[in-house]
């Protein structure tokens, strides 16, 4: 199991490897980690009926546990293993036969046990098998937070193809602001592996600028459509919202179909063309932004070069100073993923003159009134490999303290061979723990405490395997990598993409939300800035000699957050990666006993199950309004006490009200 992130394998800091250790008929002892700390917990060994092992998920690594052995109590018709004399227990004197002092010391232990051994009213009896014995006791340390995200957390990203397909013409539709609203506050990074090859230019009219596939016919009266769209939007003031005909948007997905084939070709043979960015692109970039509520973060081209392989300055300068002009409130960055500007180019930037052109940028920052405090984040590296280690090791010695955050990517699969049950599998979902501990110790080793960032985070890496990268499976890798990234300290993650570039985004080319902006959205209401350390105690079976048992059960916990007013400060929020194809049980005890609690249980929709791209919250379809508007997602209250039954292969979230957490009153 997994409880407030990590890894299933050791490693530095708070990871470790807890692991249940032979030892007598119906006991088990504790292999603790070096880092693990003494906390409540409870375990067994045994097998299930018809000799069956009923396995729980290991405890991940990050989740102290002790873990201890009791006997199932014989019921009487409850079965031919129930009737079978219990294993021998762990001697234990009786209050009654010591001194008066010892009923003190055992009692609470005494109590426990005594709990455990009934049913509760809402799980299954002892009868009902060995999926229905499995117990797992869970509660929250609740009087100081692990760590503190930043409360832009969960961000977004802009592809920029979205300027060669023409997409970025639509960024004022109601229905994408409305969508990009829900997720906010976030910021909005306009950056990806294009960010290179973009060439600002200050002129106005798109048409001479803009281009496609198509009959001329076609083409003018598309074109004249666009312009009229933009005079009507230039004569608003403030936020400039669009609403686009139905024949304008097919004409639109007709020529974002023929274009995609375009940069799939330039992606796959790593050869591209320059895109240009116009000032009426950029205005309309910004709107979009700004109207969402999301802060913006550009990222400049840093591939324009002079001979001595400095970085080339003036169309950057030319772009900074009309953005200036318009009192546009940008942060910035400088390329992406400069470790591949070899393929891309056959040009080599070290992580030296990236520090190096990391500080000239700095500097044209504060010569313009307007960005003189603007952020800079960066490099935006690839995976933390040998070679990409070594340009973050060069690039912080120069650059560490000129940046306000350092930056990094991942992606799980290569979406061309993806498979749906890629999706369910807990190594690859550990992948992400070792990057970044990979990268904290490189940055932590120049500039202590530097916040770190994961931009450009994805199932896939590039291509789209249909209805994959998209589905309801994909979101377990999403929710995972929510959950791990804020307890192991990272400040922000910013996903690829928002809308459009063919893989990974949240929203598809009909304005349709997809299963992992509905997750998303979820997130954002119900999860805050604060993490909490999870407690959990499992009823476990002791593991075959030399089988691991990988965590298929990942519990998160954070304050609930502040920006819901349905809850009341001090409420905590829990969600929870069921990886079983079976369904698990949850007591809370401790801190989150005997509350009233409010269960958002997310599964696929229809007969494809995890290919869907549809999902259902508490049984009820989720889509967007009539009028365009967000859906209210609608709790269903289980009373206090209650055992959470977590069903298989879901995603799961519960806000526990009134907890009072110490952790969770203040901001």
């Amino acid at each position: 199991m997994s409880a407030g992130g990590g890894s299933s394998r050791g490693g530095a800091g708070e990871q470790g490897v807890l692991a249940l250790a032979p030892g007598k008929a119906g006991q088990g002892r504790v292999l603790p980690s070096p880092t693990s700390t003494k906390t409540l917990g409870w375990g067994g060994g045994g097998r299930g009926e018809g000799g069956r092992e009923d396995q729980a998920a290991r405890p991940h690594a990050s989740s102290p546990l002790r873990t201890i052995s009791r006997p199932r109590p014989a019921v009487p018709g409850a079965g031919p293993n129930w009737g079978a004399p219990p294993r021998p227990r762990p001697s234990m004197p009786w209050p009654g036969a010591g001194p008066p002092g010892l009923l003190a010391l055992v009692a609470p232990g005494l109590a426990l046990l005594a709990h455990l051994s009934f049913p509760s009213q809402a799980g299954p009896s002892p009868a009902q098998g060995a999926s229905g014995r499995t117990l797992i006791l869970l509660d929250v340390s609740a009087r100081s937070p692990l760590r503190l995200t930043s409360p832009n957390f969960l961000s977004l990203q802009l592809d920029p193809s979205i300027l060669h397909d023409g997409w970025l013409d639509f960024l004022s539709s109601r229905r994408l602001v409305t969508l990009a609203r829900g997720l906010a506050p976030a910021f909005l990074r306009f950056a990806g592996k294009r960010t290179d090859f973009v060439q600002f230019q200050n002129v106005k009219n798109p048409a001479k600028s803009r281009g496609g596939p198509g009959p001329d016919y076609y083409l003018k009266n598309y074109e004249d459509d666009i312009i009229r769209s933009d005079i009507a939007l230039d004569k608003q003031k403030g936020c400039k919202i669009a609403q686009h005909p139905d024949i304008m948007l097919e004409l639109q997905r007709e020529k974002a179909a023929q274009m995609h084939l375009v940069l799939l070709k330039e992606q796959f043979s790593n050869t591209y063309t320059n895109l240009t960015l116009t000032a009426r692109s950029l205005d309309k970039l910004y709107n979009f932004a700004d109207c969402s509520g999301l802060h913006l973060i550009f990222a400049l081209n840093a591939l324009r070069r002079n001979p001595n392989n400095s970085w080339n300055s003036s169309n950057a300068l030319s772009l900074l100073k009309y953005s200036a002009s318009k009192k546009y409130n940008i942060s910035w960055e400088l390329g992406n993923e400069p470790n591949n500007y070899r393929v891309l180019t056959g040009r080599a930037v070290n992580g030296t003159q990236l520090g190096k052109d990391y500080m000239q940028l700095k500097s044209l920052l504060q010569l313009i009134r307007t960005y003189s405090r603007a952020s800079l984040y960066g490099p935006n590296i690839g995976r933390p490999r040998k070679n990409v280690v070594s340009l973050l090791d060069g690039f912080m010695k120069v650059a560490g303290n000129t940046v306000d955050a350092v930056t990094w990517q991942h992606y799980y699969l290569d979406g061309r061979v993806a498979k749906v049950t890629d999706f369910l599998k807990t190594r690859l979902l550990d992948t992400l723990s070792d990057q970044i501990r990979k990268i904290q110790k490189v940055v932590n080793s120049h500039v202590a405490g530097k916040r770190i960032w994961l931009e450009g985070i994805g199932a896939t890496s590039e291509g789209v395997t249909t209805n994959l990268s998209d589905s309801y499976a994909a979101s377990f890798l999403w929710l995972n990598s929510l959950g791990m990234l804020a307890s192991q300290g990272i400040d922000v993650v910013i996903r690829h993409s928002f809308f459009d570039h063919g893989h990974n985004h949240l929203v598809d080319q009909n304005f349709n939300p997809l299963p992992d902006y509905w997750l998303s959205l979820l997130y954002k209401q119900l999860v805050g800035p604060r993490v909490l350390a999870v407690h959990v105690a499992g009823l476990q079976q002791k593991p075959r000699p030399g089988r691991v048992i990988r965590d298929k059960l990942r519990i998160y916990a954070h304050c609930t957050s502040y920006h819901n007013h349905n809850y009341v400060r001090g409420s905590v929020t829990l969600y929870i990666i069921n990886l079983h194809r079976s369904r698990k049980k949850i007591k809370l005890v401790g801190t989150l006993r005997d509350k009233l609690v409010h269960q958002y249980v997310l599964q696929p929709y229809g007969q494809e199950g995890l290919h869907s791209r549809s999902v259902q919250l508490n049984g009820q379809l989720l889509t967007m309004s009539d009028d365009g508007s967000l859906p209210h997602l609608k709790p269903r209250p289980l009373r206090p006490g209650r055992t959470l039954v977590i069903p298989p292969l879901t995603m799961s979230f519960y806000v526990v009200k009134n907890v009072n957490a110490l952790a969770c009153r203040y901001r």
